[in-house]
């Protein structure tokens, strides 16, 4: 294997150093932000087999991608868990010189213990649960398929169970849907050892419906705890880093806030996305993507895969997020009434193509 190579700066100097691979379009949630049933119905079309990568087309890029400077990778989906023979592609990748990180982010239905302990034993280092309430009644409202808090909750103490630490727990936060679920999470798993992540509801894709008056402010979300628990600022972990951390002050533990829609980062994006099918993405909020696939069944030698990165990474000037932001108000913009006041429904950033959807990148 050729030596592992300095990260590829993009054109605005931001080195690729993470990437994430969706194994899978498909899900057995209908989250009602990322997989709407209204859209993906019982006739919606996932791609068919032969379309999907298959494990070894994936080590094979993200060897690729390893050797060009990533040093994160993380599987995801659609829910990665419904892929077969997901345990040996963890195998395959964590054998990786130079990989530092290889994560999983689950909605944790699937996730039994047997299978975190098959998931550490093949090198999975940490994984991240998707939970958007406690309240059962909540919960199963958001994810559409009556599944329950318990089985996450369960899934979560399996993966604790077998070392897939430390544990993250995403939540996204959408206004007049589970705002209220903000305070019973961090009370939740304060002391746990796992850290809540409260994310802003974005405009990814364009299936959810989204508006700015839907979005909580990691502001906002920062406040309520705050007034309960309270909390002071935490350095990042390392360069590009997407949570702004917050530490308890009594030492129960930390919460992170990803705050793309009131402060992006866009400015310290080190990620690109492979989606299912192969294709290349270098923004959360791309219109289009490269393909990848095309190449690795038509006998494209590494080198030649290593120099299709290259030119499309070398181009990269996407910051979606900062230009949303600049033409649209803030979610905190109603001096004195935080972000509860929001801003008028119906604010919306508009593209030229429609954007790629959440379910088929993996977030």
């Amino acid at each position: 294997m050729t030596a592992k190579r300095p990260a590829l700066p993009d054109a605005r100097g931001r080195a690729l150093r993470d990437l994430r691979i969706s194994v899978t379009d498909r899900c057995n949630f209908r989250c009602v932000y990322c997989l709407p049933r209204e859209v993906f119905g019982a006739d919606h079309a996932f791609l068919d087999r032969k379309e999907v990568l298959s494990l070894e087309e994936i080590a094979r890029v993200a060897a690729l991608f390893v050797e060009q400077g990533v040093r994160k990778i993380r599987l995801t989906g659609g829910e990665p868990l419904v892929r077969r023979g997901l345990e040996t592609l963890v195998e395959k990748i964590a054998a990786i010189p130079g990989l530092e990180d290889l994560s999983l982010t689950t909605n944790g239905s699937l996730l039994t213990p047997d299978r975190a302990r098959a998931f550490r034993n093949a090198g999975l280092g940490r994984i991240t649960v998707s939970l958007d309430a406690l309240d059962d009644a909540v919960f199963k409202r958001i994810n559409d398929v009556n599944f329950p808090v318990s089985g996450v909750l369960r899934a979560i103490d399996a993966a604790a169970d077998a070392g897939l630490a430390p544990i993250k727990v995403n939540m996204v936060v959408k206004r007049g849907g589970n705002e209220d679920e903000v305070l019973p999470m961090a009370r939740h798993f304060r002391g746990s050892g796992h850290i809540v992540r409260y994310i802003e509801y974005m405009d990814v894709g364009n299936s959810n419906g989204w508006e700015l008056a839907d979005v909580v402010s990691a502001r906002e979300i920062v406040e309520r705890i705050d007034e309960r628990f309270p909390l002071e600022p935490a350095g990042a972990n390392y360069p590009g880093e997407v949570a702004n951390r917050w530490r308890y002050r009594d030492g129960a533990g930390e919460i992170g806030v990803i705050a793309s829609v009131s402060q992006p980062f866009c400015g310290g994006c080190t990620r690109a996305r492979l989606s299912a099918e192969g294709r290349l993405y270098t923004c959360l909020f791309a219109t289009s993507g490269h393909d990848f696939r095309a190449p690795l069944r038509t006998g494209a030698t590494d080198e030649e895969l290593r120099s299709r990165l290259a030119r499309i990474w070398g181009v990269r000037e996407d910051r979606y997020s900062e230009l949303r932001t600049a033409a649209t108000p803030s979610p905190d913009a109603r001096p004195g009434a935080g972000a509860a006041a929001g801003t008028q429904r119906g604010a919306t950033v508009t593209t030229k193509a429609p954007k790629i959807e959440m379910s088929y990148i993996g977030g």
